[in-house]
């Protein structure tokens, strides 16, 4: 079967929505099934999205991309 990416943005809504979820009672495993992702998914998109807006996203993509454009030029 194939696997689905999820870009950033998703993973930030699918986690607000597994919050409501959990907020209104029910448990992880749950509101895991009912957004549709793994409860091992869920614990690693926490830990690396964990807290994190739209405004820190797009920070971290574009620290993440100057990062890569100075290796780039170090490995030149």
């Amino acid at each position: 079967m194939a696997r689905k990416r999820h870009s950033d943005e998703d993973c930030l809504r699918l986690l607000r929505e597994i919050e409501v979820h959990l907020s209104g009672g029910s448990d992880v495993g749950a509101a895991c099934r009912s957004v549709g992702i793994s409860d091992a998914t869920y614990y690693a998109w926490r830990k690396k999205f964990g807290g994190m807006g739209r405004p820190q996203l797009a920070e971290l993509k574009a620290l993440q991309r100057e990062n890569q454009r100075l290796k780039k030029i170090v490995a030149d």
